[in-house]
């Protein structure tokens, strides 16, 4: 071992007053770094999901004359995978007699203050179409229907002659027919 030229360097010798000033040292970043600390973490809740909207304060892309109109059929459900659910709701105008066409509305919150608002995001079947919806389903975030319709204007409004099934399922931001039979006479 080498032996170095100056025997006597002050470092190399410890006593207990550096003990004691490393000591004092050490606990005055403990109680430093214990007062810098960040607050106890709350635990913020989440929101959960919303309920389904209500299709009863929906206002309807459809036109009845001065007439009111009627929901007449509804179902929720995920339909866009977001953790909410949405309404699906079966309207027509009401009429004393007939089978007036129907309209498939796809309803969700809006923004509106404290309460969220209910609105149509997506027609699937315009009345213009003059459907009339027989069997209608919310399943695994698609919307299913059989609609009754017309082969030609000859046919009487009472007496559908044509029905298919539908599908419809949410891809790429909007609802897309997925499956479709050919109509048949019925």
């Amino acid at each position: 071992m080498q032996t170095s030229a100056v025997t006597d360097l002050a470092h190399t010798h410890a006593r207990p007053v550096h003990w004691l000033a490393t000591a004092t040292a050490m606990a005055g970043v403990v109680a430093l770094a214990g007062l810098l600390q960040p607050g106890p973490a709350g635990a913020t809740a989440a929101p959960g999901p919303l309920a389904a909207p209500d299709a009863a304060t929906a206002r309807f892309p459809l036109e009845c004359g001065g007439g009111p109109s009627k929901i007449a059929q509804r179902a929720t459900g995920d339909l866009d995978g977001d953790g909410n659910p949405e309404t699906v709701a079966v309207v027509h105008c009401e009429a004393g007699s007939g089978t007036p066409p129907s309209g498939i509305y796809v309803l969700t919150h809006g923004k509106g203050g404290a309460a969220p608002v209910t609105r149509v995001v997506a027609t699937l079947v315009e009345p213009s179409q003059l459907k009339t919806v027989a069997a209608f389903a919310v399943r695994d975030g698609a919307v299913s229907a059989t609609l009754l319709g017309y082969s030609s204007p000859d046919v009487p409004s009472c007496c559908p002659d044509q029905k298919e099934q539908v599908k419809w399922r949410w891809q790429g931001g909007a609802f897309v027919r997925t499956a479709q039979a050919e109509a048949r006479a019925v």
